[in-house]
């Protein structure tokens, strides 16, 4: 089956579909800490986090990788959900010292065996870090995501960027896209297992719904990972069917998708108490078939 696997050495990713969104002035971190689900706070320049961006009754307008920079917050999510999203964050922005922009630079991925070494020779980082201009963010072993308003001067092979959300999906790491907007709150991304929310920051909008699904127990859905067979394209938002017996019920929907040759890998919210060995297609492509994967990190309430 075909699967997402890292190149075999360093390879360069041209991130298009990402969008960032700047947050500048004296504020912006004050700012941020009470409309998210993350302790902005808590960072110092050079670190980096998950968050969620959450209406007021806890449904996410966005997820997102929040990185701070030692003059601005950036927020990396999906072109997508900026319509709705942008105008909920800049909503108070008028009674605070924060600008809210877009950001000017660049943003690529280094990712292939041996990518740890060759971040450590260029940059001196073993973790995530400041870089001149801007910063580079470990997601995982061997994969970095680099933002920098000065050009990224790279001399490493191209790589296609559909492999870099194929592995994002594969490491189980959620990507909201506008279709999902008011359908989620943070756990059923799995955002709590991914420490992207801190259930002691404080108030922010949405935190009594988010706060309750933890302490009452009130989630009964997760992110999973799931890989088969697909004849047809799939995109976020196309539901979901599990086998019940003999017959197909509606189970849940498309978040994220890679495919190639056939195969494909998927993230979709679904009952947290599916069985394992479940079996699944694609309303729209009855000849699809496909299994959960297991996911590289424990659920948490």
């Amino acid at each position: 089956m075909s699967t997402p696997v890292l190149p075999a050495e360093p390879s360069l990713f041209s991130l298009n579909d990402l969008a960032i969104t700047r947050l500048r002035g004296l504020d912006r971190a004050k700012y941020l800490q009470g409309q998210v689900t993350c302790d902005v706070n808590a960072l110092q320049p050079g670190q980096s986090t998950l968050g969620g961006h959450c209406d007021p009754k806890g449904k996410l307008w966005s997820d997102f990788r929040l990185l701070c920079l030692e003059e601005s917050l950036l927020l990396l999510t999906k072109p997508s959900v900026l319509v709705r999203q942008l105008p909920e964050l800049k909503k108070f922005a008028v009674f605070a010292k924060v600008e809210i922009d877009g950001y000017p630079g660049q943003v690529a991925g280094v990712a292939g065996q041996g990518s740890d070494a060759w971040i450590s020779a260029q940059f001196g980082l073993q973790e995530t870090g400041l870089i001149p201009g801007g910063m580079a963010v470990r997601v995982e072993a061997d994969r970095w995501l680099l933002v920098s308003e000065q050009p990224l001067s790279i001399a490493l092979p191209a790589a296609d960027e559909s492999l870099w959300w194929g592995l994002d999906i594969k490491a189980g790491i959620p990507h909201l896209e506008a279709v999902h907007q008011g359908e989620y709150i943070p756990q059923m991304l799995n955002l709590q297992a991914l420490d992207g929310i801190s259930f002691t920051k404080g108030c922010y909008m949405g935190q009594e719904i988010v706060a309750r699904a933890k302490y009452r127990g009130a989630n009964n859905r997760a992110l999973f990972v799931l890989a088969g067979s697909a004849g047809a394209p799939v995109a976020s938002g196309d539901t979901l069917e599990i086998r019940l017996g003999d017959n197909w019920r509606r189970s849940g929907m498309v978040l994220n998708a890679w495919q190639r040759d056939g195969q494909i890998w998927l993230t979709a919210v679904l009952p947290k108490d599916t069985e394992a060995d479940a079996e699944f297609r694609l309303k729209q492509d009855e000849s699809a078939h496909l299994l959960l994967q297991p996911l590289p990190y424990s659920l948490a309430d």
